[in-house]
């Protein structure tokens, strides 16, 4: 790791992946400039925040030296204050790996055995326990990321690599390393930054890319299911709106459509004259949602190459205050990119309903129940996804708007970011299991239209999700062949397959 930074895709490898993380010599050589710059101010009776005041409404309290190192130590137990279920490891290796990528860069004022005790974390796999709640978005994600800085100082809690709760000093025993012992300014630097917000929108990033172009999959199946047609996603008519991520799943849609038997089918005289706005606008949706994602990672690869911290060590030898930690940016993306996801999903279990409606699916049998009566085939698939959709329509409403003052009013507007991306990471979830539910029943359906034979992307889908899923017949237990089909599309399985037919999708 250099003083670049780290970019979304090695965020993932770390954080889901176990890679490896190092400090490269230009890193090192950055720490070792700022903490000079902080050595030298410590010792001092100047007044600097952080290094010789306290935090938040109390900064105008001036900390004699010899009580300098008690201030850091005490600031990360203090503000340890997480409360609620866990949150998942991946979020909190994320997060290390963030926070050591801003101090790498030099800003900071810590030594270099700062940012190594955090590389260490990583590699040993040794995950600090933190909770759901206690971040606002301001002043960085302090509750959370003083948990990773407790762990550090052998205090709290952790999991380690083989998935065991442990006391951090037992777990920092067991892999050889020492606990660190904070130097002024280092409890600070340790917890005043956007890395908690940020990794979640890292890892949202990923998957959403994933899920988005799975999503133009599972709507060009519902669409050559329900008898739909392929023109209104034509080039040229396409091209009269130049939005580009429209551009991008309407070619997607065409791709996975070529050569389907059953579209060729109805092609000529045909009575309808247009489909159903979820059928046919599926494009101007799922794109709009491309287009939201694209924003949100332009956002947040600006966030990548910041320096997020307070004060800061500016390379002239000045220690300046900032309000850089506020999480604005990123909430207000998070929210953004939560909105365009619960309208994908909503868009989805529309296709859904429609194709177990007789009365609008042209043909297939009511719920694509093998005796529909006697079974009810798909029928509560499609309420689970109804339920999916409403609980994302509720986090859909802005965190971002909302700012409760704290910290004696010091700290009087927050952003609330780190809420925001929480709730993004369940809007995910919820989609993944709508597309799952959506490639479920669009896949039954075009066996149900046979013999006509569906197009060679669809048909990959149908013959890999086949493996694992049983195709129609009588009722059966449904709920492990939905969670199965999540899976599937988690894992990028579902768009592989189609895209071994159709060629790249995303």
């Amino acid at each position: 790791m250099g003083t670049a930074g780290v970019s979304v895709s090695e965020v993932g490898d770390v954080a889901r992946r176990g890679r490896k993380v190092a400090l490269g010599a230009g890193a090192i050589a950055a720490l070792e400039r700022s903490h000079r710059v902080a050595a030298g101010l410590v010792s001092g009776e100047r007044a600097v925040y952080g290094l010789s005041t306290g935090f938040g409404a109390l900064a105008e309290r001036y900390i004699p030296p010899d009580r300098r190192a008690a201030l850091q130590l005490g600031l990360i137990r203090s503000h340890a204050a997480t409360v609620g279920d866990e949150v998942e490891s991946e979020v909190v290796r994320a997060m290390i790996l963030l926070r050591t990528a801003t101090l790498a860069k030099g800003y900071s004022g810590v030594r270099p055995a700062v940012a190594a005790a955090l590389v260490d974390l990583l590699n040993h796999g040794i995950t600090p326990v933190v909770r759901e709640h206690g971040s606002l978005g301001c002043s960085g994600d302090l509750a959370p990321l003083a948990h990773v800085g407790l762990a550090l100082v052998g205090e709290g809690e952790v999991t380690t690599a083989d998935a065991r709760r442990r006391p951090a000093a037992d777990a920092l025993a067991e892999s050889g390393l020492e606990p660190l012992v904070l130097e002024a300014k280092e409890g600070l630097a340790l917890t005043n930054g956007t890395d908690g917000m940020l990794a979640m929108l890292c890892l949202a990033c990923a998957d959403a890319e994933l899920l988005l172009a799975t999503a133009d999959v599972s709507a060009a199946m519902s669409v050559e299911a329900l008898l739909g047609t392929d023109q209104a996603f034509l080039p040229e008519l396409v091209a009269l709106r130049p939005q580009r991520g429209q551009a991008a799943s309407a070619a997607a849609m065409r791709a996975v459509l070529a050569g389907s038997a059953v579209v060729a089918s109805h092609r000529h005289g045909d009575p309808r004259v247009q489909d159903a706005y979820s059928l046919r606008c599926a494009p101007q949706v799922l794109g709009a949602a491309r287009d939201t994602l694209e924003h949100t990672r332009a956002v947040v690869e600006r966030e990548l190459a910041a320096a997020i911290d307070n004060p800061v060590v500016l390379p002239d030898g000045r220690v300046a205050s900032c309000g850089n930690f506020h999480g604005a940016p990123l909430s207000y993306v998070a929210d953004f990119l939560a909105i365009a996801l619960a309208d994908a999903a909503s868009i989805a279990e529309r296709r859904i309903d429609r194709q177990l409606d007789p009365n609008r699916s042209h043909g297939l049998p009511a719920f694509l129940a093998a005796d529909p009566g006697v079974d009810s085939g798909l029928m509560l698939a499609q309420y689970s996804a109804a339920a999916l959709v409403a609980d994302s329509k509720r986090l859909a409403v802005p965190a971002s708007t909302d700012s409760i003052p704290t910290s004696a009013m010091q700290e009087d507007h927050v952003s609330m970011g780190w809420a925001a991306a929480r709730k993004l990471r369940r809007v995910i979830d919820n989609l993944t299991r709508v597309v799952a539910i959506e490639v479920m029943t669009a896949a039954r359906a075009l066996e149900l239209r046979a013999p006509l034979e569906p197009a060679p992307a669809s048909a990959a889908v149908l013959a890999g999700l086949r493996r694992l899923v049983a195709g129609a017949g009588p009722d059966r237990y449904v709920a492990p062949e939905i969670d199965a089909t999540v899976a599937l599309v988690a894992s990028g399985d579902v768009l592989a397959w189609a895209e071994s037919a159709a060629g790249h999708l995303r």
